[in-house]
């Protein structure tokens, strides 16, 4: 049987149990959390900066906090896997070598603050006193996605917590900044790997 738990008992420790999972998860970080992971079965590819490495049974991995990477099952069974995601304290660079710099970490925060707010691309460019091109190229080599790309991601992290307070899934996506219920759905299936519903009943299932 096909299935993924969560056990999420505070705000610093959550883990995540996959069985028999065949879903593949396309480029993305973990801001706040470095993420430990432990191989059951199966074989599970995990890709840094476009270089596979296979974990079979036995094996442990690690995935820091801003890292890019993405999950995808290296065999047709599939992978089972637990996963331990640990919150650590932001260690910001105290000594940026340009504005530009400093001004980028600024976006990303006010990002990963608000993920809600309307924020276009051109608004994010005059904040950070750059080009919106040279904003989306710095950005996304700074912290590994486009300031959409980490918009959307932390939309749905938004949409997780708020689900975990058993709120309405309707309220969750005006909350969570999405313009409609189906935008949220194919958003947060994406990245989670469950739709809103199936997300929330896990978390009650396991409490």
């Amino acid at each position: 049987m096909n299935e993924i738990t969560y056990c999420k008992k505070n705000d610093e420790i959550e883990c995540i149990r996959y069985k028999n999972w065949t879903k593949s998860y396309p480029p993305h970080t973990h801001t706040t959390h470095l993420t430990v992971g432990y191989v059951e079965e199966g074989k599970l590819c995990i890709v840094f900066d476009g270089k596979e490495k296979i974990y079979g049974p036995g094996d442990e991995f690690q995935i820091p906090p801003n890292i890019v990477h993405e999950l995808k099952p290296a065999s047709k069974d599939g992978y089972s896997m637990v996963v331990t995601c640990i919150k650590i304290k932001s260690q910001d660079k105290e000594s940026s070598s340009s504005i530009s710099e400093a001004n980028l970490s600024a976006l990303r925060d006010s990002i990963l603050d608000r993920p809600e707010n309307l924020y276009l691309i051109e608004e994010m460019a005059r904040d950070s006193n750059i080009s919106p091109f040279y904003m989306i190229r710095q950005f996304k080599k700074a912290f590994g996605l486009t300031p959409h790309q980490f918009q959307i991601q932390c939309k749905v992290r938004k949409a997780q917590k708020l689900l975990e307070e058993e709120k309405d899934i309707s309220e969750v996506t005006y909350e969570s900044g999405f313009c409609d219920q189906s935008h949220l759905n194919r958003c947060f299936h994406k990245i989670v790997g469950l739709t809103p519903k199936d997300y929330q009943k896990s978390i009650e299932e396991e409490n």
